[in-house]
């Protein structure tokens, strides 16, 4: 009979079908301390992660031999050593797909509170401060004619595109190569280097993984280059954005806002950003609705289930 050791619950759902195939170690609570993850997968034949959990070589050994795969409840999967896995033999898995729409719905959020003002419009509702209506009260800026630059022009950067066109928005990227024109031609997205985006675009967002080569992807430079009326948008990972530099820009004036979901290290965010009004932040709420976090947690626990009956996995990390 299988173990699966699953680092934090999951909906009800996933848990069934894993208590029907084996034996279900849970962790309860928040997140892991290392020596609780290092104990919680020892002889685990499948491990399920979140995205907090670091999966390294250390993991990799505590499981034992008898480990055959890591299944990560997220589409990303920079938490996980993907070379001491292989050297292991150990096979990764991700939930791509099922979270898309809900991260690009909550991304286009972002963009309407950080034009719109909307954060700081609440927080001065709520402080009781007097305030009155006119002509020049908390003016925000139109999305329609506005140009949109999309960094990683994937799954969920498409569906962004997609509601962003709805408002009205043009739509430019930039990828590594050419995104398919079955994605492109609906959307008359044009790419456009880095460099050409960040001085063209009224609104960036960050749709992109985690990388060597995208760490700090957005620093000074670029967040110099951008125009003084823009806004930056990151619900990819926290640290493809510099975020002292953001903040120092914002500040300054550099760009006209931000809207967060993701941090460089969390859950601690910049103390700099969260004195600033223009910036709006938010808890890491890419995939929060009930829907899809029951649906990322039902593809993890397929997968889960493939790896310990040596079946094909619904969707394996092969990168």
């Amino acid at each position: 009979m299988p173990l699966f050791a699953v680092s934090a619950r999951l909906p009800q759902p996933a848990l069934d079908l894993l208590e029907a195939a084996g034996e279900v170690r849970v962790a309860d609570g928040g997140p892991l301390t290392r020596p609780e993850l290092l104990e919680l997968v020892a002889g685990a034949d499948v491990v399920l992660s979140q995205l907090g959990d670091r999966i390294d070589d250390e993991v990799l050994a505590a499981a034992g031999p008898g480990l055959r795969c890591v299944c990560n409840v997220a589409v990303g999967y920079d938490n996980v050593d993907l070379e001491a896995a292989a050297r292991r033999g150990v096979a990764v898995t991700n939930t791509p797909g099922v979270l898309d729409d809900a991260t690009a719905d909550l991304t286009l959020g972002l963009i309407l509170a950080a034009t719109r003002r909307l954060g700081e419009g609440e927080r001065l509702i709520r402080s009781g401060r007097s305030w009155a209506w006119g002509m020049d009260f908390m003016l925000g800026r139109d999305l329609r004619g506005k140009l949109l630059g999309v960094v990683g022009l994937g799954a969920i950067g498409a569906r962004v595109a997609a509601r962003a066109r709805a408002f009205g928005m043009r739509v430019a990227y930039n990828n590594r190569g050419e995104a398919p024109a079955a994605v492109t031609e609906p959307l008359e997205a044009e790419r456009l280097e880095l460099d050409e985006l960040l001085t063209a675009a009224d609104v960036l967002t960050l749709h992109c993984p985690l990388t060597e080569q995208t760490r700090h992807l957005i620093g000074a430079p670029e967040l110099a280059a951008m125009k003084p009326t823009a806004v930056l948008v990151n619900t990819a990972r926290g640290p493809v954005v510099d975020e002292a530099a953001l903040a120092a820009a914002l500040r300054a004036g550099e760009i006209a806002a931000a809207g967060l979901d993701v941090y460089e290290d969390e859950p601690r965010v910049h103390p700099d950003l969260l004195e600033l009004e223009n910036a709006v932040l938010v808890p890491h709420l890419g995939s929060a609705t009930v829907e899809t976090r029951t649906a990322m947690a039902d593809l993890a626990a397929r997968n889960a289930l493939a790896a310990a009956r040596g079946e094909p996995l619904p969707t394996p990390v092969t990168s």
